[in-house]
């Protein structure tokens, strides 16, 4: 299996191509009145297409309410934002379902895989919503599994799988429509140290080989080498950014102190 390095070059920004997400200004607030609560503060980002980015930093920093604003779950209440050269703003409802289920793919910290489907037929889903016909979507459907290590498991029921085998259901399943962006929250938070390098490992080969764009919410330090950039979110602003190598190097330091 194919492993990102921390010494890895970050791809660099194409002239004739627009960035796949740019976040400009964006502010978001949770409560009414007295109660209001700033949750992001002005964040600006820029995630060039192909690129592997994290966001890290405490919790109630804003990672993942940046998170569903880039997957059109939430709207920002201020500033701008732009995934696949499409505005945010201003989308119909069903413009934003479109896009969030043609073009991007979700992985999620607890799988949410569905109970009474086969693995097969819970990494179908994403195609059936798209009306794609079913013996077709089971096709492509095995292609994924046999890509995660795990079509002779594909009539079995998830509830029968370990947790690192769920994360890789969940993933083929994320990646089944073949989305240009990857949105992941938390993805090794239920896994092991071993199931959790092996599931990034994946996520990364996976999206490598197609130029793939990824940003994941994460408060795991060991996967932080699978990163070409990692942005800091504190108190809902981008506090700092570094590229994968200088924070490997960062996260080496303070283990050491």
């Amino acid at each position: 299996m194919t492993t990102a390095h921390p010494n890895r070059q970050v791809p660099a920004a194409d002239s004739q191509r627009a960035p796949a997400i740019v976040v400009s200004g964006v502010r978001k607030d949770y409560g009414y009145g007295a109660a209001r609560t700033p949750v992001l503060r002005g964040v600006d980002l820029t995630v060039e297409h192909g690129q592997a980015v994290f966001l890290a930093g405490p919790s109630g920093s804003g990672k993942t309410t940046l998170l569903s604003i880039l997957g059109c779950i939430l709207s920002a209440d201020e500033g701008s934002v732009r995934i696949l050269d499409v505005e945010l703003a201003g989308l119909s409802d069903d413009a934003r379902v479109r896009l969030r289920r043609d073009r991007l793919g979700f992985v999620f910290q607890r799988f949410h895989l569905i109970r009474g489907l086969s693995v097969l037929d819970n990494v179908c889903v994403p195609l059936t919503l798209q009306r794609v016909p079913l013996r077709k979507a089971r096709e492509r459907g095995m292609t994924l599994l046999e890509s995660v290590g795990l079509a002779d498991r594909a009539k079995a029921d998830h509830r029968r799988l370990s947790s690192g085998q769920c994360q890789r259901v969940a993933l083929a399943r994320a990646l089944v429509t073949g989305p240009d962006v990857i949105l992941a929250d938390e993805p090794t938070a239920s896994l092991d140290a071993a199931n959790g390098q092996t599931a990034m490992g994946l996520l990364r080969q996976l999206t490598g080989d197609e130029g793939k764009t990824v940003v994941v919410v994460t408060h795991d330090s060991r996967i932080f080498h699978f990163a070409d950039r990692v942005f800091w979110l504190e108190n809902g602003q981008i506090a700092r950014v570094e590229d994968s190598c200088s924070t490997a190097s960062s996260d080496a330091e303070e283990g050491g102190s």
